[in-house]
């Protein structure tokens, strides 16, 4: 359930990027649907295009703006939250995770307890190996830092076992501290800010994808255009279906094209004027061609 929960966080960040393709695959699939029900020409009879340009320019703002607000806010919020979760999840799989009222760490410990709840055992006995100790406290707290994680013990008792003697001592917490168990850090990347921070980052890669973003939705408005003469399109459906294919493969060239330019930007090939100038060129002739292909 956790990996399914932090799953879910990344899903807005996973959708920006393939936004373009999902909205023509929907503007094709509607298309399909009304196409197999006779329903194009019936809307071609009584309607034309300019009795419902209002209702369709409504519909592309509001497209439009939240597709903004998920890539500027929503996705932003929620991939930070992604992180932490799945930072916390790659740390607990490195630390172990308890079982069956047992807690193993190799090398280190073997703790036993009657129950845990987020990170705090009860009634706990923990054997320490490499120190040979014995400890048996009312709960104990686990506790990251850094790259160390602390054991933290309550009201307990303490029994340690050496060569020379044995003492047992008693406290009221004892902290028990392991080192080196490659504890992973939060690092930021560039799902982390939205375009402003971007702009305003040190690295050259994360301005480039600032320029990326902005350039993205210019295509989604573009895709989004298209899509009102793509729904109310009349065509065999063997027509259709390869005019979507042709459209989709051209649309997936654009995006790839324009990866290979913001790896061009970030490796300092060019600047900012000439990356806009060939990708705003490369989307001018995607548009001739689906207007083309959709004429």
């Amino acid at each position: 359930m956790d990996v399914i929960k932090t799953t879910i966080l990344v899903l807005p960040s996973f959708i920006s990027p393939i936004s373009s393709f999902l909205l023509l695959l929907a503007s094709f699939f509607l298309n399909y649907k009304l196409n197999s029900s006779n329903e194009i020409i019936i809307f071609k009879q009584y309607l034309k295009l300019n009795d419902l340009k209002y209702l369709f320019l409504i519909i592309i703002a509001i497209i439009f703006v939240l597709n903004f607000l998920n890539k500027e806010f929503f996705s932003v919020s929620a991939y930070h939250k992604y992180k932490i979760k799945e930072l916390e999840l790659r740390n607990n799989l490195k630390l172990g995770n308890p079982n069956k009222n047992e807690f193993y760490i190799d090398g280190e410990l073997n703790i036993f307890f009657r129950s845990n709840n987020n990170g705090v055992f009860f009634d706990v006995e923990a054997l320490f190996l490499r120190e040979s100790q014995l400890i048996k406290s009312q709960y104990a707290e686990l506790e990251i830092s850094k790259k160390d994680f602390n054991l933290i013990f309550y009201n307990g008792e303490r029994l340690s076992l050496k060569s020379e003697e044995i003492t047992k001592t008693n406290f009221k917490k004892f902290i028990y501290n392991i080192q080196n168990k490659e504890i992973e850090k939060l690092y930021f990347d560039k799902e982390h800010y939205n375009t402003f921070e971007l702009f305003n980052h040190n690295e050259r890669e994360f301005i480039g994808h600032g320029y990326n973003r902005i350039f993205q939705y210019f295509v989604n408005l573009c895709i989004l255009v298209l899509s009102l003469k793509i729904i109310f399109m009349y065509r065999f459906k063997k027509v259709l279906i390869n005019n979507f294919i042709i459209i989709f493969t051209f649309l997936l060239i654009l995006q790839i094209f324009n990866s290979y330019l913001i790896y061009l930007f970030n490796n300092n090939y060019f600047e900012t004027i000439a990356y806009f100038v060939l990708s705003l060129l490369n989307l001018l002739i995607f548009i001739l061609i689906a207007l083309r292909i959709l004429r």
